[in-house]
C-alpha cells in the first residue's frame, strides 16, 4: 500500500503508521556492539512503529504502542547534525526504519550535503524485501539485521510472518552483496565504517530455533559471516506464552553457545548471560517516555 497517495494518506500500514514521519528518540546510544558504539556512542534514531510487531519486543512502547512524535525531515536533520557535531557519535543509526525508508534517504542526502558523512547504519529486523534494500544501497554503509527465526511456525506465532526465514536469508544475502562483512574484522579498526553484522537473540524455551538459525547462517554464508549472539531477552508487559515470561536459562545459553562454537564462526560477538543479568530491567527495557530511555544493552 502506497500511503503517499491522496486516497491512502489517512490509512495506516502493517507498521501502524501513516505517511507522517514519527520518531521516539534521537541521541547517542552506548549499548550496541563495540564497533558500532565505539567510545562516543552511536547516533540512534528510534522510529515509531514496526512492520513485525513481535510479541516480545523490548521496544514495545514504540513498535506497538505508538509512542513518539511527528517530526519533519528538517527537524530530524537538525537533531542529527547536533548529535554528530556536539556528541561526536561514530555513526547515524536508523533503528527499524523500513516503513520510513524514503525519509531516511532524504535525511542522509541532507546530512551529506551539509558536509557530514558519518557511516549510516540501517538497524533492521531482517524482514526486508530485496528490492527495498536495493533502494537503500547508496544511503547505507552498515547493515545490522536480525536473523530471528529458522522455524516458520515460530515466526508466524510471535511475529505474524511465516515467511520470515526465507525472506531474512534473502535480505542478508543482498546486504552482503552490497557491503560485505563488517570491515573491522578485516581492518583491525576499532569502529566500523562499512559492512554487515547479523544478530540473533536466543528466546527462552526455543533452543532448537536458535541452533537451527545459526546452522542456516553458517550454511548460507560461511564461517566468516560476522554474527552477534545475544542472551539479553527480558520479558515485557502483556500476554505472553509461559516460556517467554522468563529470561533464558544458563543451560539454554550453553547449548546454543556450544553449537555456535562447534559451527566455527570466526567473526563473532557473544553476550553472556552474566552480562545480561547485570543489566536487567531498564537496561534492556527502555522507557521512551523519558528523555534518556536507555541505561545500556543492544537495541
Amino acid at each position: 500500500m502506497d500511503r503517499t497517495k491522496a486516497d491512502q494518506s489517512a490509512r495506516t500500514g502493517a507498521c501502524g503508521q501513516g505517511m507522517s514521519l514519527r520518531v521516539a528518540y534521537v541521541g547517542p546510544h552506548f549499548g550496541e556492539e563495540p564497533p558500532i558504539t565505539g567510545t562516543r556512542g552511536s547516533g540512534t534514531v528510534f522510529f515509531t512503529g514496526c512492520p513485525l510487531g513481535c510479541a516480545y519486543c523490548q521496544n514495545h512502547q514504540i513498535s506497538r504502542g505508538g509512542m513518539g512524535q511527528t517530526m519533519g525531515v528538517d527537524a530530524l536533520v537538525g537533531r542529527l547534525e547536533s548529535v554528530v557535531r556536539e556528541a561526536g557519535v561514530h555513526n547515524v543509526n536508523f533503528v527499524s526504519p523500513d516503513h520510513f525508508f524514503p525519509y531516511t534517504f532524504e535525511v542522509v542526502d541532507r546530512l551529506r550535503g551539509s558536509g557530514l558523512r558519518p557511516p549510516v547504519v540501517y538497524n533492521t529486523s531482517g524482514y526486508q524485501a530485496v528490492h527495498t534494500l536495493r533502494m537503500a544501497e547508496d544511503h547505507a554503509d552498515i547493515y545490522l539485521p536480525d536473523y530471528k527465526y529458522s522455524d516458520p511456525a515460530l515466526a508466524a506465532g510471535y511475529s505474524s510472518c511465516p515467511d520470515y526465514p526465507a525472506v531474512a536469508l534473502g535480505a542478508i544475502e543482498e546486504m552482503l552483496r552490497q557491503k560485505g562483512p563488517l570491515d573491522t574484522f578485516e581492518t583491525g579498526e576499532v569502529v566500523a565504517s562499512r559492512g554487515v553484522l547479523v544478530r540473533h537473540l536466543i528466546l527462552p524455551g526455543h533452543v532448537e530455533n536458535s541452533m537451527d538459525a545459526l546452522t542456516s547462517l553458517f550454511v548460507e554464508f560461511g564461517a566468516d559471516l560476522p554474527v552477534s549472539l545475544m542472551s539479553q531477552y527480558c520479558p515485557v508487559p502483556g500476554r505472553l506464552p509461559s516460556n517467554l515470561r522468563r529470561p533464558i536459562l544458563r543451560e539454554e545459553f550453553d547449548r546454543v553457545y556450544d553449537h555456535f562454537r562447534d559451527l566455527g564462526f570466526r567473526n563473532a560477538f557473544v553476550q553472556f548471560p552474566e552480562e545480561s543479568a547485570e543489566r536487567t530491567g531498564a537496561g534492556f527495557l527502555p522507557d521512551f517516555s523519558k528523555t534518556s530511555p536507555f541505561t545500556g544493552g543492544p537495541s
